[in-house]
């Protein structure tokens, strides 16, 4: 089953979800029309590497077409209208930027895997339930309310200030007037009358005056509480998003409409601001005792000029954290001489500002680190921000071709680089930039969240598990020296992350079953999640109880094992894969014999076995087990086949394959069929040709299990069968000489 065709069966509840994240960006018609198609490409690379991106592009746009081909034989008209839209989007937004196009696909993707995985849990986590809550909804609303509040009053004032300009100006001619008269005519009554009414003028351009400077004022206040306040909860809010996001935790939208509320505020002071110029312009022409325009002008000012610093100084975030294009889904590790990208944006989106801010990236500056290594990022390291690049017009700007150096050290000799002195020292990327508008000159720094540098591709699991660990443990942005004292992660906040390195990078995630044998692994007990502090270093640095390894390396190389070798029926959710050896046997023993189950070696790192339930003779229940799988044997024959061919030679039987039944009652051929590379009768025989002189054979594994074992008898036993020999053995010798000769080799 596909993955969109698992989306469209959740409950409404999950399917509002999956709504937020499908906009004019990326259509839901296209995802929908072309599920397969999409499923089956690998948008993850494309949204680093800009030549595999144009590519997928323009094959979206052929199928789009194709598409288009079909629904117009149709004449579904509505069809057509929205697909020739799309056509023209996916042409128009993003030639220029095909990873742009691959990125949105890609998170999408993973967003829906995501949200099945949750789908599958019986609780909703609590760092996800903490992301989504209401109160926080409730803040984005009031925000944008106060936002729109503010700008309509700034427009108003506007008015008011056209007003005040209008009756000065009336006021001036007007006086001016009178003061050209000769002073005979200015003793007249008319004059006197019309000097009684130029005062009343002034009276109420005082009014005036002060009635623009309370609502200026008012405006101002509002904005600075708005920003002292909810907007800077709604900042920190999405920059712990982002750290939750990097983790494999749910996308952190939301930035789209920060940037709106920041455009507008800013809009908001730059209009007051010439409000107050204008004010000051009629101060030139008119002032008078009292006047409250050079009492409070400067104040106002003032602070307005603070709030437009402080506004920019926020607005500056990086968007997306450094990642090496070679490891979307390990952002953060960063390895010597490999290429990385980051990008960031302007929350204050002005057409003035289009290619005028340059920005440069740094490592490490003005921080002290733990450690005694020291880096320098080589290529392209000061560029424009513009609105060009970004397919939502965004002021931002990309770096793609940044490489950290390690510089060596006064000894000549680089730093030491110990297993976990490494993955856990903790460095920085600044970029700082110059922003110069309206005769303000506002200096922008920003950094990225810790990273991790490695020299060697060996060292990216313990560094991924210390970007996991600090993320979820701390908001600091820049604890460089976080892993000096790390502390204790609650598990059910590790348990609910891990559950998110499968969603994330292997398509599905782990059930409460599942996760209820990783924390005994971890803790060596059942406990409660809510109530359980666990180390740092009991997670990734100690090994486990009788093993040569850690916990995470473990779980680290099951990772890959799934992503390399069992991937279909993984996602299928066919593996159950983290359950216990005396758990296996408490859910087999009742079940029909050669019903099986598949989980990953506790002893063997990468392995995965499978055990299968039998019942001898006497009526008692036995348990095999046969030696794990690891990437080196699946690399040689896919795990699917080896359990459609998997063949037993008992002590007294002719080799037959003893799995009937996948847990709890599937039959095998119905769980894994889909996924066999042919099927039993393509076989090849003896006679179906191949090289000349040889006889095509296609490799079986088969296990010797001994009367005295319940236990596949060695790694040698365990070596592959010809099913081409067997078929010549069939056609030419009785069930009763094969028994005989087998029983004799195996003496």
């Amino acid at each position: 089953m596909s993955q969109w065709s698992q989306v469209q069966q959740l409950e409404i509840k999950f399917l509002e979800q999956v709504d937020q994240f499908y906009d004019d960006n990326f259509p839901m018609e296209i995802r929908h029309l072309l599920a397969q198609w999409i499923e089956s490409q690998d948008w993850e690379a494309a949204a680093n590497n800009e030549a595999m991106a144009m590519i997928l592009l323009q094959n979206l746009i052929i199928q789009v077409d194709e598409q288009l081909d079909r629904v117009s034989q149709e004449k579904n008209l509505l069809l057509i209208h929205n697909l020739k839209r799309v056509r023209k989007l996916l042409q128009g937004k993003y030639h220029g930027n095909p990873m742009h196009i691959a990125v949105i696909i890609s998170n999408c993707l993973r967003e829906e895997r995501r949200i099945l995985a949750a789908a599958s849990m019986p609780v909703q986590g609590p760092l996800e339930k903490s992301l989504q809550n209401s109160v926080v909804s409730e803040r984005q609303r009031n925000v944008e309310h106060k936002v729109s509040a503010i700008k309509n009053s700034a427009q108003m004032t506007d008015q008011d200030v056209k007003y005040l300009e209008d009756l000065q100006e009336e006021f001036d001619f007007r006086y001016k007037t009178i003061q050209s008269l000769e002073q005979n005519d200015k003793n007249s009554t008319l004059i006197k009358q019309e000097m009684l009414a130029l005062q009343a003028m002034l009276n109420t351009l005082d009014y005036k005056r002060k009635e623009v400077l309370g609502k200026i004022g008012r405006v101002i206040h509002e904005i600075d509480m708005l920003m002292s306040n909810m907007l800077t909860e709604e900042l920190l809010d999405w920059k712990r998003r982002q750290q939750i996001a990097c983790i494999g935790g749910p996308l952190h939208g939301g930035l789209d409409q920060l940037q709106n509320c920041f455009t507008l505020l800013a809009e908001s002071l730059f209009q007051v601001r010439r409000q107050l110029e204008k004010l000051d312009e009629l101060l030139t022409r008119l002032t008078y005792d009292g006047d409250p325009i050079p009492v409070q002008r400067p104040r106002l000012l003032e602070k307005v000029n603070f709030l437009l610093y402080n506004l920019f100084r926020n607005s500056f975030v990086v968007e997306r954290q450094p990642c090496m294009p070679t490891h979307p889904q390990r952002p953060m590790v960063l390895k010597t001489l490999i290429q990385f990208t980051v990008k960031l944006r302007l929350l204050i989106k002005l057409p003035e500002l289009n290619y005028q801010i340059r920005v440069k990236a740094t490592i490490d500056k003005n921080v002290s680190t733990v450690s005694n290594r020291r880096f320098v990022l080589c290529g392209t390291h000061v560029k424009a921000m513009n609105m060009d690049e970004s397919a939502n017009g965004s002021l931002s700007v990309e770096f793609r071709h940044l490489q950290p150096k390690e510089m060596k050290t006064s000894a000549g000799s680089k730093g030491n680089e110990g297993p976990h002195m490494v993955t856990e020292e903790l460095h920085s990327i600044s970029f700082e930039t110059q922003v110069c508008l309206y005769g303000l000159t506002i200096n922008l720094e920003t950094s990225s969240l810790p990273v991790v540098m490695i020299s060697n591709v060996s060292q990216l699991p313990n560094a991924w598990a210390s970007i996991i660990w600090y993320n979820l443990s701390t908001n600091d942005p820049q604890n460089l020296s976080f892993f000096n004292n790390p502390p204790a992660a609650t598990l059910s906040q590790l348990l609910e992350v891990l559950s998110w390195q499968f969603s994330s990078y292997v398509g599905r995630g782990l059930n409460s079953e599942q996760l209820n044998m990783l924390a005994e692994k971890l803790t060596g007990q059942q406990v409660s999640y809510n109530d359980y502090q666990l180390s740092w270093a009991k997670f990734c640095k100690e090994h486990l109880p009788g093993k040569s390894f850690t916990f995470w390396v473990w779980l680290e190389a099951i990772l890959d094992l799934i992503k390399k070798h069992i991937l279909p029926l993984w996602i299928d959710g066919y593996v159950m894969g983290f359950v216990s050896k005396e758990k296996e046997r408490i859910l087999l023993k009742d079940k029909t014999p050669g019903t099986f189950l598949l989980r990953f070696s506790e002893s063997n790192l990468g392995g995965i076995t499978f055990t299968w339930v039998d019942q001898l003779e006497n009526g008692d229940v036995t348990f095999h087990s046969v030696e794990p799988y690891n990437k080196g044997r699946l690399s040689a024959l896919p795990f699917a086949d080896i359990l459609r061919d998997y063949k037993v030679i008992m002590a007294d039987n002719v080799p037959e394959n003893p799995l009937k039944y996948l847990y709890p009652d599937i039959p095998k051929d119905k769980a894994f069929g889909k996924h066999y590379s042919c099927q039993p009768n393509e076989v090849s025989k003896p006679s179906d040709g191949g090289v000349k002189g040889y006889v095509p054979s296609v490799f079986i594994p088969v296990s010797k299990i001994l009367n005295d074992s319940t236990e596949p008898h060695s790694p040698s036993d365990l070596l592959p069968m010809s099913p081409s020999v067997y078929a010549v053995l069939r056609e030419h010798l009785s069930p009763t000489a094969i028994e005989s000769a087998v029983s004799g080799k195996l003496s």
